[in-house]
């Protein structure tokens, strides 16, 4: 990575091939306090059937952040998120045998003549579209187990299912549909015109799937995560990783949490100088859980300042979502609220702390109880709390949320603002909530 020019409003319109690490180019250099916008091409299913990508994501290159250390940590304020795709298909995969050697997301090779990383071209349409440059045979790694096309409606966010003759009508023109960018080198999945339940009818809100900062090695985009990162551990390939705390590198970018969007504020780690902010993976919409492991990806534009918080040691990110997509018991007291419990704190002769606001802890792992088990730990440590302590204030004040299965997880709780004080989470977290 080289340094450039410092700027304060940054525009990112291109992309590594699956890759995160700080061997990646810089995308350029925004100022402390600053605006990026990005222009990402979708995530997940055209990476995963490019066999040229060595991750599962098309994520933009990092952007150096202005002042950014090591044993910092880089506060993401998104402020839009504007998809530009007009439909998209997705659904649950198979994987096809011979296409890859350890990891279908990873190592591609053409299963007729062997390349590894094929470069590929398109004929026609279907599931066999995607032909290995070399010898002609289908080349992809993925097909669908059940898939289906939606057609948006942004201005009223909703989409709707498409049958088959709707599905292959958008297949002939699949690049300018999804609205590939320029730059980006993945295959559009409309290719694959996939036809299930036609008709259903589902909410739009669109979120961020993988964005974060570049970890001090480098690994698939995808794999940045303590789940999908498990697949890493004992593979022979360029990314293959010996144990389980080799992970301990990752900084769990790849999170498909529904409430990193609009209005959110994301605090990611600083380990790598410059942070290596990067954006990807953007979703039309989603449930919690993302149970078809894979959701609706499409190209759209993300804004959002960067701020740089000093000396604030992370193991992960921490989330501050919109007000409105906290749960019910971590939502930042009303002023009736603390009037009632200032009352009762007299009558028992307690003092009542009620100067307090909501954080997440974002924590990852092979299964949910591990995720939560790394959410503890990266929680008790920030906050200088026992594990006991967590529990409890996390059962009275909050919960667990699954952003992924099987295991990325969203710690929430109310946090005393002396406690957010000396951890140095005050500020963000009083802006964000307007304390």
């Amino acid at each position: 990575m080289s340094q450039q020019g410092v700027q304060e409003e940054l525009y990112v319109d291109q992309y590594t091939l699956g890759l995160v690490g700080p061997d990646q180019e810089w995308a350029g250099t925004v100022a402390d306090g600053g605006t990026v916008t990005t222009y990402t091409p979708p995530g997940c299913w055209g990476p995963m059937v490019t066999p040229s990508f060595r991750g599962g994501h098309e994520v933009t290159r990092p952007i150096r952040v202005e002042g950014a250390e090591v044993g910092d940590a880089v506060a993401i304020h998104i402020r839009d998120v504007e998809v530009t795709s007009m439909a998209t298909s997705t659904g649950s995969m198979a994987e096809r045998e011979g296409a890859f050697g350890d990891d279908p997301f990873v190592d591609h090779r053409c299963p007729e003549c062997g390349t590894t990383w094929p470069d590929s071209v398109v004929e026609g349409t279907g599931e066999d579209a995607i032909r290995c440059a070399e010898c002609g045979a289908n080349a992809s790694s993925f097909g669908f187990e059940y898939g289906y096309t939606v057609a948006f409606d942004h201005e009223n966010a909703v989409g709707i299912t498409l049958d088959e003759a709707g599905a292959h009508e958008l297949a002939l023109d699949a690049d300018e549909v999804m609205d590939i960018p320029e730059n980006a080198r993945q295959h559009p999945i409309l290719l694959y015109e996939p036809d299930g339940m036609p008709g259903a009818l589902g909410r739009l809100r669109p979120f961020i799937g993988n964005i974060g900062t570049t970890p001090p090695v480098t690994m698939p985009d995808s794999h940045n995560a303590g789940d999908f990162g498990q697949n890493l551990i004992g593979a022979d390939h360029d990314y293959g990783v010996e144990t389980e705390e080799d992970l301990d590198l990752r900084t769990d970018g790849h999170m498909d949490v529904p409430e990193v969007r609009a209005g959110a504020t994301l605090i990611c780690p600083v380990v790598v100088d410059g942070g290596g902010v990067y954006v990807g993976d953007l979703h039309a919409n989603q449930g919690d859980g993302e149970l078809s492991l894979h959701t609706t990806d499409v190209s759209g534009t993300v804004t959002m300042d960067v701020e740089v918080i000093e000396d604030l040691d992370l193991d992960g990110p921490v989330l501050l979502p919109n007000e409105e997509d906290l749960p019910f018991i971590s939502a930042p007291y009303s002023d009736e609220e603390i009037e009632a419990g200032e009352d009762l704190g007299d009558e028992h002769g307690v003092d009542v702390d009620t100067d307090a606001a909501p954080i997440q802890v974002i924590g990852s792992g092979a299964t949910v109880n591990d995720a939560t088990r790394n959410a503890f730990d990266r929680a008790g440590t920030l906050l200088g709390m026992s594990e006991g302590e967590v529990r409890a204030r996390c059962t009275f004040t909050g919960g667990v949320q699954i952003g992924r299965l099987p295991g990325v997880v969203q710690l929430d709780m109310l946090v005393p603002s002396d406690v957010l004080e000396a951890s140095g989470l005050d500020d963000v977290t009083r802006a964000q909530y307007d304390l």
